[in-house]
């Protein structure tokens, strides 16, 4: 299903561009073809970075209030300098011994329960879901795959297969069952419906994908433990729990360091992907040992870069940042500032819904009496933009603000944001 923002928000237009930009429009569809889009009505042409600020080419500063990729903030220093000086020592594959990676590999999984004892590399996180597919196959000899009406999950050919987000133009497999977003309080009872559709249909249930956060359906984090009997409904029926952490991974919730552990529960495999490097591309698989022996036995496994010396020296700087400046703590203090801002402007602003948060991950409905309006949150995501904050929309109908900054956001940067939007819904 393909929300209306895509359309309304993302669609570029000439708008106020330069005619340096409309030409630049212009050249990028003629190279790169017509399946890319841009944000925005009037795209934003972006030069530099530094922190929670992007900069035009004017010069013209944006509050980069949705870029998870550079979760630290941009051109973090510590970050650059570790991918600096690794790039300058060793850069090859992955099939020499390296003590980086190694190193890396332990303190990675030092930050997730015992269980999950192994970690596989990748360089995206499309790789690591497709590569968690290929396990759950191979471990349960099933191939049935349950996840939400508006997943997105990748681009490959097997995840793009059950990212229903995509659109109508990426058809789902047959072996994939859709439930709704967990708001309603059946989300047990809907994965369970799941596993016997495949069933009665002759499917092993393989796996139960999603993205713990649920951020492409809405953002829906609470109550915590929700999760937890519907893992034991795909574990009952054979299956794997896959918990996607690419978004709400690596402290994004402030709860703990990773979305499924506010759920008091263990998952099979773990995927992980765009804030793992702070923008260099790396991305990884942690899984159970018993995961992984059927594959193991009778294939191998090869990624060419995936968790080379440079990615791992990068992604050791992003924890020892995520550690040293306590941006656990900070997501969590920081996000209740930013909630309970949204909720008092709420009180003197019909246009604002239902919100729903968890650290510094806040999902914003906008409604006109009271129903979603996908049109408004376009226009509301437009006009921040103008004013010099990026942020996006998401979930099915496109309705709802997905407000992701960088996990060193502070408080005025938050009351930059309530001001920017004030200003966009008047």
């Amino acid at each position: 299903m393909t929300s209306p923002t895509m359309v309304n928000a993302y669609t570029p237009g000439a708008g106020n561009l330069s005619a340096e930009d409309q030409a630049r429009v212009a050249r990028r569809a003629r190279l790169l073809g017509p399946a890319y889009r841009l944000f925005y009505e009037t795209p934003v042409h972006l030069v530099r970075g530094e922190g929670v600020w992007l900069y035009d080419a004017e010069g013209k500063a944006y509050l980069d209030c949705y870029n998870n990729v550079a979760s630290l903030g941009h051109c973090h220093p510590h970050v650059v300098a570790a991918t600096t000086r690794q790039s300058a020592i060793y850069a090859s594959h992955t099939r020499y011994l390296n003590d980086t990676v190694l190193d890396y590999a332990e303190r990675l999984l030092a930050t997730f329960p015992q269980a999950l004892n192994h970690v596989m590399f990748t360089c995206t996180g499309s790789e690591a879901n497709d590569l968690a597919l290929r396990i759950a196959f191979a471990h349960t000899e099933g191939t049935g795959v349950i996840v939400t009406e508006n997943a997105y999950h990748g681009v490959t050919l097997s995840t793009a297969a059950m990212s229903p987000s995509l659109g109508a133009g990426v058809p789902l497999g047959a072996h994939v069952r859709t439930v709704p977003a967990p708001s309603d309080g059946q989300f047990t009872a809907h994965v369970q419906a799941a596993i016997h559709d495949l069933q009665r249909h002759g499917i092993k249930p393989a796996a139960l994908l999603v993205d713990t956060i649920f951020s492409s359906d809405g953002v829906y984090a609470d109550p915590a433990g929700f999760l937890k009997p519907a893992v034991e409904a795909i574990r009952d029926a054979g299956g794997l729990f896959i918990a996607d952490e690419v978004q709400p991974g690596f402290a994004r919730t402030g709860a703990a360091m990773w979305g499924f552990q506010r759920h008091g529960l263990i998952p099979d495999m773990v995927s992980m992907g765009k804030p793992m490097g702070n923008g260099y591309p790396v991305a990884g698989l942690a899984l159970k040992a018993s995961v992984i022996q059927n594959f193991g036995n009778r294939a191998r496994y090869f990624n060419t870069f995936g968790g080379n010396a440079v990615a791992a020296a990068t992604a050791m700087a992003v924890l020892e940042v995520i550690e040293g400046e306590g941006l656990r703590a900070n997501a969590a203090s920081v996000g209740t500032y930013f909630r309970d801002g949204l909720l008092a402007l709420a009180q003197t602003q019909d246009s604002l819904g239902p919100l729903r948060a968890a650290g510094l991950f806040l999902g914003q409905d906008i409604v006109t009496d009271g129903k979603p309006d996908a049109k408004k949150a376009a226009r509301v995501v437009n006009r921040m933009r103008e004013n010099g904050v990026l942020i996006s929309a998401t979930g099915p109908q496109g309705h709802v603000l997905k407000i992701r900054p960088p996990l060193i956001f502070r408080p005025e940067h938050v009351d930059h944001v309530l001001d920017s939007l004030t200003a966009a819904l008047t």
